[in-house]
């Protein structure tokens, strides 16, 4: 119970701070989701959305907190820290979606773009010259699993008859499995989807459409290059870093080794990726680029696009990945068929990460 309580508090931390951080590495000319012209960035209607908004999520953050924390305690059930992680990011979007609705209303009552220049800047070179997929950053992925496969082969005559392939909250398995090249090399079949999955994002992330300003096109297009690149990087980081705790889990397995911190082996390392990822990318999200230059167009009106500020659907867009209009990375174009696809397969894949290996 006590690795489980650990995890929870772990994870209701970093959801707590990424809702915090995000409102400040947002492009200012889309705060909460709304796309608003430059010169009401800091209007004083988002900034006091932007204050009520961190004060919501810290009060509702702090309830959720101490409920998950008081339900332990009485229930004994340490699978209540996780759900309560799961509340926290609904409530997270509840707190967004209220400031989003009143910069909305706020924007159509004034008028915000009446009068405006509105346009659209597109970095032509994209098809002909797109950023480098950084190949050497699918290294130390590939390296892993390798690595794994090989110990996996040496190791097998020696494994234990009965393996256990699952873990349980109180990180003992819970289920065990006769040895077999399935049961034994599982996770390493996992490593290769993931590592081939995510790879595979990463080089749809170097070809996809940036956002650029049409305020400043040139500025904006050398960041769009340099982000997306940097955002490839971050993900392929990422996907090392779990294959790192794949194969730290398959050595438990495959040694027979039993130890309540085993859920541990894969988490740590993950939740610390994601947070080295989360900060390179937000330091480089907010400035977009520049220099005093200035076409005097301004964005296109483009919210129609944005399902609750968050899910994007444009039929007429061929882009399969587009950036977020909210905090920092990259989402799925569902007006794109490619996109039904893909997320079939990153539910595919945590699906059987959840079967496989862990439960709560």
């Amino acid at each position: 119970m006590i690795v489980s309580v650990i995890l929870g508090f772990v994870l209701l931390g970093l959801v707590l701070l990424l809702a915090l951080v995000l409102p400040s590495v947002t492009s200012d000319t889309i705060p909460f989701g709304v796309r608003v012209p430059a010169q009401y960035a800091a209007n004083q209607v988002v900034t006091r959305q932007t204050r009520i908004y961190r004060r919501r999520v810290l009060l509702c953050g702090g309830v959720i907190a101490a409920a998950g924390v008081g339900s332990v305690a009485v229930t004994g059930q340490p699978l209540l820290l996780p759900l309560s992680v799961l509340v926290l990011v609904g409530t997270w979007y509840g707190c967004f979606f209220l400031a989003r609705q009143e910069i909305r209303a706020a924007k159509r009552a004034g008028g915000w773009f009446e009068g405006l220049h509105q346009g659209i800047a597109v970095d032509t070179e994209l098809r002909t010259s797109p950023p480098r997929f950084p190949w050497r950053w699918v290294a130390p992925a590939a390296v892993i699993t390798a690595a794994t496969a090989v110990v996996g082969v040496v190791m097998y005559p020696s494994m234990p008859q009965t393996l256990a392939v699952h873990y349980g909250a109180n990180g003992l398995p819970n289920r065990l499995e006769v040895k077999s090249v399935g049961s034994a090399f599982s996770l390493v079949f996992l490593q290769l989807g993931l590592t081939a999955l995510l790879a595979g994002i990463a080089a749809a992330i170097v070809r996809s459409r940036p956002d650029l300003d049409p305020a400043r096109p040139v500025g904006s297009s050398r960041w769009g290059r340099h982000y997306m690149t940097l955002s490839a990087k971050a993900l392929l980081g990422l996907v090392a870093m779990i294959d790192l705790g794949l194969m730290g889990s398959s050595l438990l397995m495959w040694t027979g080794t039993v130890t309540r911190w085993a859920p541990l082996v894969i988490v740590v390392p993950v939740l610390a990726s994601v947070a080295a990822a989360v900060a390179v990318l937000a330091r480089n999200n907010r400035d977009r680029g520049g220099n005093g230059e200035d076409t005097g167009l301004t964005h296109r009106d483009d919210d129609r696009y944005w399902r609750g500020g968050v899910i994007y659907i444009n039929r007429e867009d061929p882009a399969l990945l587009v950036p977020r209009r909210f905090g920092i990375g990259w989402t799925l174009n569902f007006g794109n068929p490619r996109a039904a696809m893909l997320l079939a397969g990153i539910v595919a894949l945590i699906g059987l990460v959840v079967t496989l290996r862990f439960e709560g």
